[in-house]
Parts: C-alpha cells; sequence; structure tokens
C-alpha cells in the first residue's frame, strides 16, 4: 500500500530565523507607537494587553488601564467567541494593543489574534520598554 502524495499546503515550510520570521510577521499589519497606544486607549478606542510576565511586571510597573494576560492565555482571553474571554473581548472588529517588555513576543502574539479573526489586533513598538522611555504612565 502505498501513501497518498502529499498536497502543497502540508508540506513542511522551508526553516527561517526569528528576524525573518518577526520581519515577515510585522508587514502583515501597522504596528503603534506608545503615544498613539496612549491616546487610542485614553479616546476608549483601543484595548491595551500587557502580555509581560509577572516578574517582570513586578519590576517594572503596570501601565494603567491595561489588561494582564498571560502570553499562554491569550488567544482564549481575546477570542470573542470563546467561552473564557474578557467581558471586553466582544467583537472581531476590536482595535486591540499587545504588550510585551520590548516589542518581539507581542509581534507573534498579534498575529496569532489576526489569526483567530482579530484584524485590528497590533503591537507596541518597543513594548513596555518604549512606553516607560516616552514617559507615559506607569503604576
Amino acid at each position: 500500500m502505498s501513501a497518498a502524495p502529499e498536497s502543497a499546503s502540508s508540506a513542511p515550510q522551508p526553516a527561517t530565523g526569528i528576524d525573518e520570521l518577526l520581519e515577515r510577521v510585522r508587514a502583515g499589519y501597522e504596528r503603534i507607537e506608545a503615544q498613539e497606544a496612549y491616546e487610542a486607549a485614553q479616546a476608549g478606542d483601543a484595548l491595551l494587553v500587557d502580555i509581560r510576565y509577572a516578574a517582570l511586571r513586578e519590576r517594572d510597573g503596570l501601565i494603567p488601564g491595561a489588561h494582564v494576560v498571560e502570553r499562554n492565555e491569550l488567544e482564549w482571553r481575546l477570542d470573542p467567541w470563546g467561552s473564557h474571554r474578557l467581558p471586553q473581548a466582544t467583537s472581531h472588529a476590536l482595535r486591540i494593543i499587545v504588550i510585551c517588555n520590548e516589542g518581539y513576543a507581542s509581534s507573534l502574539a498579534a498575529q496569532s489574534l489576526h489569526q483567530l479573526g482579530l484584524h485590528r489586533a497590533t503591537d507596541l513598538i518597543g513594548g513596555f520598554q518604549a512606553w516607560r522611555g516616552a514617559g507615559l504612565p506607569v503604576e
């Protein structure tokens, strides 16, 4: 018995480095600077989501009003159709700004949200460190 030939869609993807992967991911959406993220959140036009791990939040503080969602829970908490969603995650049209420490993991997280149909998801260029460096509120 012979195996069925693999279709092009199931063929393994060629290996790539993280820098190339980030470049491809980031080309798929517009990232946001700290001041613009702050203004969008203040206007009620965006949901800030902090995916940093606890030790970084304890060390550096929190962005007032940001929702802390551990990275391993992100998709479950922001899927508008999910049973474990945040109360604010009510629509695929929601503008979500994902924040990590320096703006790397947040890019991959934003791509994952795009795959769930959250096409307005983006991430903060430079992450929390850029937010704090811009003199924006931290508690």
